[in-house]
């Protein structure tokens, strides 16, 4: 079974209720068959996210989404019935609404997409630019497009 910790800062506003995005992670764990897992999805404003930014990438800017994995380098052992904490989705809503208007999409197409996003950083995926081409990218979107119903808001 999969728990997952969802924190809103204050500076995150017109933030979807935590219980939806809650359901919105398990369905995305669901779909990654990914069972025993721990993480965290924080929500907030464009200075949290800049200051760990700063902080984690040396950059000194605003970013959409910010995955601390805490999965590289450990091999769970087998038939472990202990959770494994996987690690934290740090998510910036007013970047993602910006993306939103950039992109022509949805504000909660985009959310969706970034803690997608997040949770398969944080399951090992990578990507060396945004191109569609990208074996993750793809598999983003095939998640989004499975969990098109659900709804954040």
């Amino acid at each position: 079974m999969n728990s997952v910790e969802v924190a809103i800062e204050e500076s995150a506003e017109d933030a979807p209720a935590v219980e939806r995005i809650t359901r919105f992670v398990h369905s995305v764990l669901q779909t990654m068959q990914i069972d025993g897992w721990e993480l965290s999805v924080v929500l907030c404003g464009d200075q949290q996210m800049q200051n760990l930014n700063r902080e984690f990438r040396d950059r000194d800017e605003t970013t959409d989404v910010l995955s601390f994995s805490q999965l590289e380098g450990v091999n769970p052992p087998a038939n472990s019935s202990a959770a494994l904490y996987a690690g934290d989705v740090v998510v910036c809503l007013p970047h993602a609404r910006r993306n939103a208007l950039q992109f022509e999409v949805d504000f909660e197409e985009e959310l969706k997409r970034l803690i997608v996003h997040g949770v398969l950083h944080l399951a090992g995926f990578d990507h060396s630019d945004n191109s569609a081409v990208q074996p993750m990218l793809s598999e983003q979107e095939r998640i989004l497009l499975l969990l098109k119903r659900e709804q954040l808001f």
